[in-house]
């Protein structure tokens, strides 16, 4: 049986649009980063179900730089044991 996993994402975003803006997410789905520009990823954790990505975040929303950027998490799911990038690249 193959199953899903939960990745749980967030992004210090200090990357400037062309006005100097920083823009965060708009919602959980709206996950993008500009690594180049100085955004910082971090993946906090995979998890088997989408409510303990949701409780992992909650709980990482109260910590030290999290919680100055609530709305810069993102969760992504994954299903197990499926490919998601099968061409090459140049």
């Amino acid at each position: 049986m193959t199953g899903s996993v939960f990745l749980l994402w967030h992004v210090h975003h200090v990357a400037g649009d062309e006005a100097g803006m920083v823009k965060h997410f708009d919602s959980l789905d709206d996950h993008w980063a500009d690594e180049v520009g100085g955004d910082d990823v971090k993946l906090l954790g995979a998890y088997s179900s989408w409510q303990k990505a949701v409780d992992r975040m909650r709980e990482a929303m109260l910590l030290n730089g999290f919680r100055s950027e609530p709305r810069c998490f993102s969760i992504d799911e994954y299903v197990v044991d499926n490919d998601y990038w099968t061409e090459g690249f140049s």
